[in-house]
Order: C-alpha cells, then sequence, then structure tokens
C-alpha cells in the first residue's frame, strides 16, 4: 500500500505543478506502526517525489511511544512531530489514561523533553489541545507555554447537532467562546509569544487573508486521508457524524486523487461561501467562520438536512470571533505602528539567522505586498486597457481558491513586474496581470479560457510554471486540460501534457537539494532580469546536471557546517535564478530588491562556493523583508560610509546592507576553517589552505564588526536599527577572540589597509 501511495502523490503533484506536498502521518497512534513501517513510508515519499516536489512530511502523536530510536529517524528524514496534550496534569488525565486509570501524562512530558533537546529541536511541529471546558483555560495554556512549544492549537471537540457538546450553563450558554476568548487575552497580553493557529486564523480571515486550518474560513478542503488498507477517505472528523461519513468508495489502487476530489461530499467543500446553509451566508463573521468544522455540522433531525447547518458552536464562534475582531479594531484605532514581526523574530533576524518560522512570517508579509501591488496596478490599469474580465477571474479565484492564487503571487518576480508597471517601464506588459490569472486558474483547475499575450519570439509566459514558445505574437487563449492545458493562437492549437514532454513546453524546473530544500531554476521568466547581472539562458540538460550536483552538495555543506542558516534558507529561498557565466578567477551573485525568495547566481565550479553564495545572497534578501516592515535608519541620511570590503563609499543602506550580509561570510570562513583543522594530518596542501581559509576568517571578521561599529556611530538608526546592530555585534564579538595564525593576521591587514587607501584615494579625487 505505502509505495502505490507514495506513487498516486507524486503523479497528483506532477500533474498539478504542485511545489509542496504535505503529508501527516496520524491514526490512532501512528507509533504504534513502528520505527521500520514508517522509515519505509519516508523513504518512499522521498523516492516518488525526488524531482517532483518538496515534501512536507509530519507526525502526529500522543507521545507516549516516542523515544529516541524514533526521534533519530525522524531527524534522517527531516519528519516534524506534532504531540497531543491537553493542559496539565490534571486537564491530561480527564481523557488520556491508560486502560488502567494510570496517567500518560509523566510520558508525554518525557517525550516533550526529549523534542527539545538541541539535536532535535527542529522536528518539534507543536503541540495539539482539545478544549474541555470543565479546564481551567488560562491553567491550560499556562501549562503548554511552559513547554516551550514552537506553536500551539486549540481544537473544539468533535460534536453534532445530534450529539452537542458539553455545554454546564445550558444550551443557550457559550462556554467555549468564554473558554477561547480567556486564553485569547492572556495570549495578547503577553505580546502573542507563540503562534497559535486558532487565533491566528481568525485574525488572518478578519484582515481578508486565508486561514491556516481547515476549522474556519471559505478556503476549500484540500486534503485526502489514506487509510492503512489504500482507502481512501474524506476528513477522519466526519467520522463523528455517522458511521461510514467519510467514506467515497476509492482506494489508491484503483482510483488517482481527482478521482476522490470529484466525490461529492469532497465538491460539498470545494463551494466557499456557496456551499454553506443560509443562515451562515449572511452571518457577520461568515469569512472567519466559514461555517466551522464541516462534521459539527451534521444533525440527523425529521427533515434529514444532513450538513446543511451552521455548526453547533455556531453562538461561540460568533461570539469569539465578534470579541476578536472588536480587539482588533480598538487595537488598531490607538496602535500608531503595530508591531510585525515579534521581539524574539527580530532578534533572530538581528543576530544574523532567522528559523524557519521567522522567515515564514517574512514571506507572509511580502505575499500582502504582492497583493497590494496588484491591486495597485488593477487601479492604473483599469482605464487604459480591457482587463476587467482578468480582474473578475482573479477575485473569483481570491475567494474560491485563495491558496492557490497565494501561490501564484508568491513567484519572486511578480513584485518585480509589478514595480516595472507602476514605474512606467516600457518594458512591463500590462498583460501580465493575465498571466497570473491564467497560472492561478490552472493551479486551481478552474474551468476557465483567459486570454494571454504572447511576447516578443513567441513566448507565451506562465509565471512560475514555465514557458511556450509559439509561432507569432499577439493574444493566445489558455484553457486547462485533464492533464495539462492548451493555447491557442490564430486557430493554431498547441497541447500541454504536464506528464510528457515536449520541445516547445520549457517548464520551470525544480532540485531536491535535500529532504528539507527543494529549489526551483528560474531559466524561462522575462521579468528575471532583475538583477545587475546578465540572466543565463535557458539550461541544457548538461549544465542542469551541474546545478543539481552543485546545489545537492551545497546544501549539505549548509546543514553540515551552516546549520543556523538552513532552516530559513529551506522557508524562504524558493528560487535560484542562474546568471551568465562568472569571469575566470571571479564569482557572481545578487539578490534584487523587489523579488523576495529569490537570488541570481552564476554557478560556481565548488559546491562549498555555492553554499557561501546562497547564504551570502539570502541574507540581503532577508534583510530587504525586513526593511519592508520596519524602519531600521533615518532615510533622510544622505551622507556616504567607509564599508571595510569596498574601495567605493556606500550610503547607510548600502552599508547596513553589505554587514548584515558579510555576518554570513564570516561565519563561512570560520565554518571552512573548523573543517580544515579538523581533517587527519596537516600536509603541505591542507597547511596552504589553511593559511588561506584562516586570512579570510580574520579578514571578514573584522570587516564586519568595523562596520558594526560605523554604523552604530552614524547617529541614523531608530531605537529599532540601534538594537538590530546590537544584535549583529553580539554574534561577531565572540569570533575577535577566536585564535588564529599570525600571518593569516598579518595578510589580513595588509589586505584592509589597502582597500582603506584606494578608498582614500577615491575620496581625495572625488
Amino acid at each position: 500500500m505505502l509505495p502505490r501511495t507514495a506513487k498516486r502523490i507524486a503523479e497528483h503533484a506532477r500533474a498539478h505543478s504542485l511545489d509542496t506536498v504535505h503529508v501527516v502521518l496520524h491514526g490512532g497512534e501512528p507509533l504504534l506502526a513502528g520505527v521500520h513501517l514508517i522509515r519505509l513510508a519516508a523513504e518512499e515519499l522521498r523516492r516518488e517525489l525526488a524531482g517532483v516536489c518538496a515534501l512536507d512530511l509530519r507526525i502526529h502523536t500522543n507521545g507516549v511511544l516516542l523515544d529516541r530510536r524514533f526521534l533519530d529517524l525522524f531527524a534522517e528524514y527531516d519528519i516534524k512531530v506534532g504531540i497531543s496534550l491537553d493542559g496539565d496534569k490534571a486537564a491530561n488525565d480527564l481523557h488520556r489514561r491508560y486502560a488502567d486509570g494510570r496517567s500518560s501524562y509523566a510520558k508525554v512530558l518525557r517525550a516533550i523533553d526529549l523534542l527539545r533537546q538541541p539535536e532535535y529541536r527542529r522536528l518539534f511541529a507543536g503541540l495539539l489541545c482539545t478544549i474541555d471546558v470543565r479546564n481551567d483555560p488560562v491553567a491550560v495554556y499556562d501549562a503548554l507555554l511552559a513547554l516551550e512549544p514552537p506553536r500551539l492549537d486549540f481544537l473544539l471537540p468533535h460534536s453534532t447537532w445530534d450529539e452537542p457538546p458539553l455545554r454546564p450553563d445550558g444550551p443557550e450558554s457559550t462556554p467555549y467562546a468564554d473558554w477561547l476568548g480567556a486564553v485569547y487575552r492572556r495570549w495578547e497580553a503577553q505580546g502573542r509569544p507563540v503562534p497559535v493557529r486558532t487565533f491566528d486564523s481568525v485574525l488572518r480571515t478578519l484582515h481578508g487573508l486565508s486561514s491556516l486550518t481547515e476549522n474556519l474560513g471559505l478556503e476549500p478542503a484540500d486534503l485526502v486521508v489514506v487509510e492503512t488498507d489504500g482507502t481512501l477517505e474524506q476528513a477522519d472528523s466526519l467520522k463523528t457524524a455517522y458511521d461510514g461519513a467519510p467514506a467515497t468508495g476509492f482506494n489508491v489502487f484503483d482510483h488517482d486523487f481527482d478521482t476522490a476530489a470529484r466525490h461529492p461530499g469532497m465538491i460539498d467543500r470545494q463551494h466557499g461561501l456557496k456551499g454553506l446553509c443560509e443562515e451562515c451566508r449572511t452571518c457577520p463573521v461568515v469569512q472567519s467562520c466559514g461555517g466551522g468544522l464541516y462534521a459539527h455540522r451534521y444533525e440527523t433531525g425529521s427533515g434529514g438536512s444532513g450538513f446543511d447547518n451552521p455548526s453547533v458552536f455556531c453562538r461561540d464562534l460568533l461570539t469569539f470571533i465578534s470579541d476578536v475582531a472588536e480587539h482588533e479594531r480598538m487595537t488598531t484605532d490607538f496602535q500608531a505602528e503595530p508591531e510585525l514581526l515579534s521581539e524574539d523574530q527580530l532578534d533572530q533576524l538581528a543576530s544574523g539567522y532567522g528559523d524557519a518560522g521567522t522567515v515564514t512570517v517574512l514571506a507572509a508579509e511580502q505575499l500582502e505586498i504582492g497583493r497590494e501591488l496588484l491591486a495597485t496596478v488593477w487601479d492604473r490599469a483599469a482605464d487604459r486597457y480591457d482587463a476587467k474580465p482578468v480582474w473578475d477571474l482573479l477575485t473569483t479565484l481570491d475567494t474560491e481558491a485563495p491558496e492557490t492564487l497565494d501561490a501564484t503571487l508568491a513567484h519572486p518576480y511578480t513584485r518585480a513586474w509589478a514595480m516595472r508597471c507602476l514605474d512606467g517601464d516600457q518594458g512591463a506588459d500590462l498583460g501580465g496581470m493575465a498571466e497570473i490569472a491564467a497560472v492561478a486558474a490552472l493551479r486551481a483547475g478552474a474551468d476557465e479560457t483567459v486570454r494571454v499575450p504572447v511576447r516578443q519570439g513567441g513566448v507565451l509566459r506562465l509565471p512560475g510554471l514555465g514557458r511556450l514558445l509559439l509561432d507569432g505574437q499577439g493574444t493566445a487563449t489558455v484553457s486547462g486540460t485533464a492533464d495539462g492545458f492548451t493555447a491557442t493562437l490564430d486557430g493554431a492549437v498547441t497541447r500541454v501534457s504536464w506528464e510528457r514532454g515536449d520541445r516547445r513546453w520549457q517548464p520551470v524546473r525544480r532540485i531536491a537539494a535535500g529532504a528539507d530544500w527543494t529549489v526551483a531554476l528560474e531559466d524561462t521568466d522575462p521579468q528575471r532580469d532583475s538583477h545587475q547581472w546578465p540572466v543565463a539562458e535557458r539550461l541544457g540538460d548538461a549544465e542542469l546536471a551541474a546545478w543539481e550536483t552543485g546545489l545537492t552538495g551545497a546544501w549539505r555543506f549548509v546543514n553540515r557546517a551552516l546549520p543556523r542558516y538552513a532552516g530559513g534558507v529551506a522557508a524562504g529561498l524558493s528560487t535560484i535564478t542562474p546568471l551568465q557565466s562568472a569571469p575566470p578567477g571571479q564569482d557572481v551573485s545578487a539578490a534584487a530588491r523587489n523579488a523576495f525568495g529569490t537570488v541570481g547566481i552564476a554557478r560556481p565550479a565548488a559546491a562549498d562556493t555555492l553554499a557561501l553564495l546562497i547564504v551570502h545572497e539570502f541574507q540581503h534578501v532577508k534583510l530587504g523583508a525586513v526593511l519592508d516592515l520596519h524602519d531600521l535608519f533615518d532615510p533622510a541620511d544622505s551622507r556616504l560610509y567607509f564599508a571595510p570590503w569596498r574601495a567605493d563609499p556606500r550610503p547607510l543602506e548600502g552599508l547596513l546592507q553589505g554587514t548584515y550580509a558579510h555576518l554570513a561570510v564570516s561565519e563561512y570562513w570560520r565554518a571552512r576553517l573548523r573543517e580544515l583543522r579538523a581533517e587527519p594530518g596537516q600536509g603541505q596542501r591542507i597547511q596552504a589552505q589553511l593559511n588561506q581559509v584562516e586570512m579570510e576568517f580574520v579578514r571578514w571578521r573584522q570587516h564586519t564588526a568595523d562596520a558594526v561599529e560605523t554604523l552604530a556611530e552614524s547617529g541614523s538608526l531608530t531605537p529599532l536599527g540601534e538594537r538590530f546592530t546590537a544584535g549583529m555585534r553580539a554574534t561577531v564579538a565572540p569570533w575577535l577572540d577566536e585564535p588564529v595564525g599570525t600571518g593569516a593576521v598579518v595578510a589580513a591587514r595588509r589586505s584592509m589597509e589597502e582597500t582603506k587607501a584606494q578608498w582614500l584615494a577615491n575620496q581625495a579625487q572625488g
């Protein structure tokens, strides 16, 4: 069953050009399957998805059986672990006891303590708590928070109108709203110390964004359950409605996932607002509530209304969401500048790093900027050409398939295109809006035809997917098919299959550099010329293979030698744009301010050099995203500053960008030095390398430290900028005390003096 399931998942990902597939192993208790079977599942999934898309593999467990054997396996395959825990011991023991009455609490805590160990901490996905209104909400929250989870979630207990939830104060009371409200107020008072999926989903939907959970919001259901016998079912929660409610009649041996998606029960959960009962459709909080969890709407009833009802928690959801909305309104009214990144996240980034969660926040904010820019382009374009059908399609997709629109707008060069439109760049065709709509429609499987411009050279651009080469220019009509799409230009129909190769269809190719990072090589998008270096043309097979080898080796180096950068890179660097080959002896790379999620690189010969270019340029990407959210310096400062690594003077932002990037450069040379020193034997070749690497480490750590002090003494940093600079200082300062050879110090000092002398000479001339 496992091999067949993995093949079906890969088949679906390939057919729909998915960037990532999310797979959760759950039960029952999945750890009962044992280490061997879970390893087999991970191996099958990784093998089938290699080169297709990224795999986000997770397991959800009660934690009782979790030990180092499992965690070593999870670390090997990057399997994230979620734990079910209902609070403190008293809360846990209401429902989670052994058959003989013994408490399971101590074993769960031991499992969580293991997950919090440094070698396993990155695997900890969070804690999941099912609400019982008999438990003190603040005590439950405090107990969970004390375990330092990376995120929390609170679930309403599974109930239906036939079997309503516990309401100690009567059927008209709202104990679940009261319970959640008490936790929310404490969470807010503490400055939101940890992401809480339920709260974050309500806040996002109140601001017009997508929900993070199927329990809330209007997003279509996008999950299918594969039982251990290969049966395909709907969400497990439906089992609480009636026996057989999740059944589809399909299985992985005879049916693909698209067939399962066409099951009437699945389709009912794809209609968003239209799929809700009349009472829900007129509710003031329906955009956030979404009718609640589908299973919670069930009622047998004499009229057989089935799921065509509000949630059995309707009063609670209305009360809680309304209270949060009012709190948000009051907060917005009285908070002049809301904090977009938490203090912990800012401190992480200031140190030079930033874990996956923090970079994901940056990516989400960049997506919102992209949405705003798209709307601004529409505002300016509406009276310049007939764009209304395209805009109408985009707004429809935003309601019915927001995640697919998000995935399309997350393409790094969407913002670059929008900025060129708004800047009046003649090279930016407003037809880019149609290209975006076509891609979003194809991703969503929408039955739509979109008129898309064919650019110079017969290029039909589908941003993030690839390009189709057609004969001639003009406007093509693009329509989705079961296995790809068609493009019709001047009556000639070109059919493209996602599965079968076609010399005229050039897809964006993705490389699985490791189990936790799949990156696109973007060599098709005309907007990719956003870097200051010329881009490479379409990569041939040999060059593509060289990139794959290089990226695989580079990612091994990053995980081994620069692990604190790995999570952020994997979460935020979705694309690499190949640049034209660098001159001999020179490395060429760049980051574009208006293209979050990508860097441009001319592939170097050595994998470790490629690793350096990746972490170096991604520093610029991260800092650019921070500067979009927070002011770190006074933009009125027009002075030019000495940057120790350059002979030309730099503006303050340029100095800040360079300093931040060179934290990673310094740490790269520090890591190289550590590895060289650990090599057995110190022959002449190793010694020569050691001398060179020592010199580079000394030079870059001093450059960075000096630049930090220049920033600190500029007098132009905001309080937040001062804190950010202090974070950089705290990272580089201990490196200055690390012992190195005298020859390296002398060579580094000579290099720095030459750069300073050249800078002074340039100043005298200018």
